[in-house]
């Protein structure tokens, strides 16, 4: 029996979950927000992998195939004219700051959804 994914820690919940090429009708990617968190660690805020696995409180060789996944998809959606639609994951949204410059907002342990799971807590 395989072991239960740890949940990765992602400091960002964008307000834009789907993006469309201009010819619409050729499908989509969902890119799960573990894997838009990896992107945004390492190619938009330059860290290493080590320092960016960290920051998402996971292993380096499992950053690395998140980051490698979330690669993948966008570069098929934006070769193939794929929309990409943002959702699920295992991950939790910090509870704490993470020097990535943004206000993380509560913790709240989502699972493959998009709902808030604590309201009012």
């Amino acid at each position: 029996m395989p072991r239960e994914k740890i949940c990765r820690r992602v400091c960002f919940a964008p307000s834009n979950r789907r993006f469309l090429p201009e010819v619409a009708g050729a499908g989509s990617v969902t890119l799960t927000l573990d894997e838009l968190e990896a992107i945004r660690l390492m190619d938009r805020e330059g860290g290493s992998q080590a320092q960016c696995a960290q920051r998402m409180g996971v292993s380096r060789g499992t950053f690395q195939r998140i980051l490698r996944s979330g690669r993948r998809k966008v570069a098929e959606a934006l070769t193939q004219g794929l929309a990409i639609c943002l959702e699920g994951g295992e991950y939790e949204l910090a509870q704490t700051p993470c020097g990535c410059g943004r206000m993380c907002r509560g913790c709240r342990h989502l699972t493959g959804n998009t709902e808030e799971t604590d309201k009012g807590e």
